[in-house]
């Protein structure tokens, strides 16, 4: 028997939003997380793509989903699971199905559940609610393309037009679901459309439709969800996603230091964004290079370096591969760049659109030669800003090749942010030549405090020099092949990586006392955070320590690593974190969770397995 209309005022609640990759479930998503933005929600998404470039309509692999989680406070997680889903097509509810709550609301578009789309979906009966075992009363099934067409049919559009607004009904009903403003809806599609003003109304026409229809229809709905914003620091936020804000990061520490940026990139997924967004800020005295391979862009941005620019390649793990060479010349050159990779599933093309931690080794190592970099790893889509600004900041004053790891899970997803005081961030001085070294400047001529070299740029007078992939002599610059030097500036390199200060990792949490210490880093913070927080919950003490800056590791890791009893490294691979500690920190022997799925963890799992550590 059907319940009674229930209103549940909650903290939180996620959405998710799926169907073929061509009905438009990210930009329902994506309009959805920021209107919630706008009337103060804190959010986190997480837009799960399919790997096929199109897939068969209808099929189980074309899949595409959207999930976003709101709430009234700070928001860290897309959620494990969803408590409403939008599934527009058969394929979509039998795939996304195990991304719902047991009691989560589901909606439907039942004209494309016919005969031919349960087939495609590998439905065995036409009763497709009972052979996946799900409760027809939390189930909304609308006749959603049937009213659409209903809803523009004097519009004068074309049919198949008409179909690619079906994403705005389904957000529509999600729409009056949650309470949004339909005003706010409005004004996103009114400036994405700004070009196509009939195209933007025709949507706008139809949001209203699905949100009049969940209003006339609402005895159907088992429930309906309102989320109280509590009150946010005051100032400017905008929904933005990581590649966005690692845009904007490396756009802010061009300005600090006063230089142009010059990005080099070749084109893969899911970096491409940053090279997209980079080329909108023309005015910001951002040049940027589409080249014709990965070795390439990354030689060009060292050129670019050579020549005075704060230079960036951004790439995911294939093209580091392919940049290895060359990114081993910035290394022997001492160079200052930015180094980019958004971690995807892999090896090989693997999992193009998932994401994974699977790249640490190989930015720590994967270079010929005896060649250190820094690595710094965001940890939100909004901290990919601050890890941006603090990358370039390491590279111009320290002169050297810096990697930003940050992964598809942020780089995709969003959160709300504030809008920055850039007066507040700390003043960038590229290590330039002094004056009283012109005239006898020698390349390697080094700071006694950092070892960091003397940056001079070609055209000064006084300050020609010459620097190239052979060794050169530390005091003349010249080339040398003489063992003792090679031994002193190999060791003169890496003793300039270690001498870089980082601030120190930080324990949260129980971190007096705590019975498990729980170990990350980059792109996981937010769910090791989760499981950490409902470890509490379960009276249980516990503590996390969640590393931003991989190399060189804060002074204080030692320390924190060898307090406590135990100790679980959790990464999105099998162990790469938990190996390089070993090699850091003496007797240090700590448990492992790894999972390499190229989804995000799951909270419960982890609170499960974490207990499972505590218990031993």
């Amino acid at each position: 028997m059907a319940e009674k209309l229930e209103v549940k005022e909650l903290d939180q609640v996620v959405v998710r939003f799926s169907g073929d990759s061509g009905d438009g479930m990210q930009l329902a998503g994506n309009i959805f997380s920021t209107v919630s933005a706008i009337v103060g929600n804190g959010i986190s998404t997480f837009p799960d793509y399919p790997a096929d470039i199109r897939a068969p309509q209808g099929s189980l692999t074309g899949v595409s989903g959207f999930q976003v989680h709101i709430g009234g406070g700070k928001v860290l997680t897309p959620g494990d699971k969803c408590d409403v889903l939008v599934a527009m097509n058969a394929a979509a509810l039998k795939t996304q199905l195990k991304f719902a709550k047991p009691q989560a609301t589901i909606i439907i578009d039942t004209d494309s559940f016919g005969p031919n789309d349960l087939a495609k979906a590998q439905f065995e009966t036409e009763d497709y609610l009972g052979e996946l075992n799900v409760d027809p009363d939390r189930v909304i099934q609308c006749p959603l393309t049937t009213m659409v067409k209903a809803c523009l049919k004097d519009t004068g559009m074309n049919p198949k037009v008409m179909l690619k607004c079906r994403n705005m009904f389904a957000l529509g009903i999600v729409c009056w679901l949650f309470n949004r403003d339909l005003d706010l809806v409005a004004n996103f599609l009114k400036e994405k459309f700004a070009k196509k003003p009939e195209l933007a109304e025709s949507n706008i026409k139809v949001v209203h439709a699905g949100w009049d229809y969940a209003h006339n229809t609402h005895a159907s709905v088992p429930a309906t969800y309102r989320i109280e914003s509590k009150t946010k620091v005051p100032g400017r936020y905008m929904d933005i996603t990581g590649n966005k804000a690692t845009a904007y990061g490396l756009i802010a520490a061009a300005e600090k230091a006063g230089l142009k940026l010059y990005l080099g990139s070749y084109p893969i997924t899911p970096a491409t964004d940053i090279l997209h967004e980079l080329a909108k800020h023309k005015s910001c005295n951002v040049i940027t290079v589409q080249a014709e391979d990965e070795i390439a862009a990354c030689a060009s941005a060292i050129g670019a370096s050579f020549a005075g620019a704060m230079a960036v390649t951004s790439t995911s793990g294939p093209g580091v591969c392919l940049k290895s060479e060359a990114l081993g010349l910035a290394v022997i050159d001492e160079l200052p760049l930015i180094v980019v990779d958004v971690q995807r599933g892999g090896p090989s093309t693997g999992l193009p659109t998932k994401s994974e931690q699977t790249d640490l080794l190989q930015v720590l190592y994967g270079r010929n030669g005896e060649s250190p970099m820094p690595v710094i790893a965001a940890t939100s889509p909004t901290n990919c800003f601050d890890a941006a600004f603090m990358a370039a900041k390491i590279a111009l004053e320290h002169l050297t090749p810096v990697v930003l790891l940050t992964d598809a899970y942020i780089a995709n997803g969003s959160s709300a942010w504030k809008l920055p005081n850039i007066d507040e961030y700390p003043t960038i001085k590229p290590h330039y030549v002094t004056e009283d070294m012109k005239g006898n400047y020698t390349p390697y001529k080094r700071d006694p405090e950092t070892m960091a070299r003397y940056w001079a740029i070609p055209g000064q007078e006084g300050y020609t020099h010459i620097l190239g992939g052979l060794e050169k002599d530390s005091d003349t610059g010249a080339i040398s092949t003489d063992p003792e030097n090679h031994n002193k500036m190999v060791h003169y390199r890496a003793e300039k990586i270690a001498r870089i200060q980082v601030p120190d990792v930080e324990v949260q949490g129980d971190k007096d006392d705590a019975e498990i210490l729980i170990v990350g880093f980059g792109g996981t913070y937010g769910h090791l955070y989760s499981a950490m927080e409902e470890l509490q919950k379960k009276g249980h003490k516990a503590a996390l320590a969640h590393f931003e800056f991989i190399n060189p590791l804060p002074a204080n890791t030692a320390e924190v690593l060898t307090k406590y009893k135990k100790v679980v490294v959790a990464e999105q691979n099998m162990g790469q974190f938990a190996m390089y500690l070993r090699g850091k920190v003496d007797n240090f022997n700590p448990y492992q969770f790894n999972e390499v799925k190229g989804q995000p963890f799951v909270v419960a799992k982890l609170v499960e397995a974490f207990e499972e550590i505590i218990k031993k």
